[in-house]
């Protein structure tokens, strides 16, 4: 059996969140870059907000993987919601100390006097929108102390801007935002996932117009983005093994882009 012309590019496209599917455009690696330098700078809490899919949590994986070999850095995915698992999490991630008992925020202070890291920790926190304010008050406080350094990453809603939010007005020495893709980074965005696996003759299958469509399907948002391309190469692939006269090898359809649309909900039949 014939491998599956679409299998391999279909697969670039799963939604995931790993450095190694990074895709260095030049403004993203300009604030990747700007992100690296402000946790060496002797500041509180740095912000890291945009709204969902615009690859919040592909730079805190990515910042992750390039700074934990030298020093001590942490990373939570998804939010702590209990105060007791929280601080117990930080003080084993840490310090590689597990309490006996259940720890709060005094007692988990005093921790932070016992420990000495010959660089301060650095802890980055994913999805902190779901923190309730009582927790971010004592993250606020706990950096503070300069006992460890917090890059909180958050989206950006339409209804409230997140940095008038009272819990980062004098706490954050500097915001990091992530927007949407221009047409033209994102045309970059879509042929280097693909030539990442060799799949050179794909990448020139998209046309200008091919872009165009999707551009104004997705606005640029990278989520949504995977999730249209993933859906139109399972398409692409079902016809290669059904019907293969029926797929234009030498360019992607819009219709084909359209129909993978539909089946994501980005157009609603």
């Amino acid at each position: 059996m014939r491998n599956n012309l679409f299998d391999k590019p279909k697969d670039v496209f799963l939604d995931l969140v790993d450095p190694k599917e990074y895709v260095q455009l030049e403004r993203i690696a300009t604030i990747y870059q700007s992100l690296s330098e402000s946790v060496k700078k002797p500041l509180k809490m740095i912000l890291l907000y945009g709204k969902p899919g615009t690859g919040k949590s592909m730079l805190l994986s990515k910042l992750y993987k390039d700074l934990s070999s030298a020093q001590k850095v942490v990373l939570y995915q998804s939010p702590i919601l209990d105060d007791s698992e929280f601080f117990r999490s930080l003080a084993k991630d840490v310090y590689q100390f597990t309490p006996d008992n259940d720890i709060n925020f005094t007692t988990f202070m005093t921790l932070t006097d016992k420990f000495i890291h010959s660089t301060v920790p650095i802890v980055l926190l994913d999805e902190a929108q779901l923190y309730s304010d009582s927790q971010m008050e004592k993250i606020r406080l706990l950096s503070d102390s300069r006992k460890m350094k917090f890059v909180v990453s958050l989206h950006k809603t339409e209804k409230e801007d997140i940095i008038a939010k009272e819990h980062f007005q004098t706490r954050i020495w500097e915001s990091i935002e992530l927007m949407n893709a221009s047409p033209e980074e994102l045309k970059i965005y879509i042929q280097k996932k693909l030539m990442k696996v060799n799949c050179f003759d794909i990448a020139n299958m998209f046309n200008d117009k091919n872009i165009k469509t999707i551009f104004a399907l997705t606005e640029g948002n990278y989520r949504d983005t995977n999730k249209l391309l993933y859906t139109l190469f399972q398409i692409l692939s079902w016809y290669e093994e059904n019907q293969p006269t029926k797929i234009n090898y030498a360019t992607i359809s819009n219709k084909s882009i359209e129909m993978a649309a539909l089946h994501t909900g980005l157009i609603h039949a």
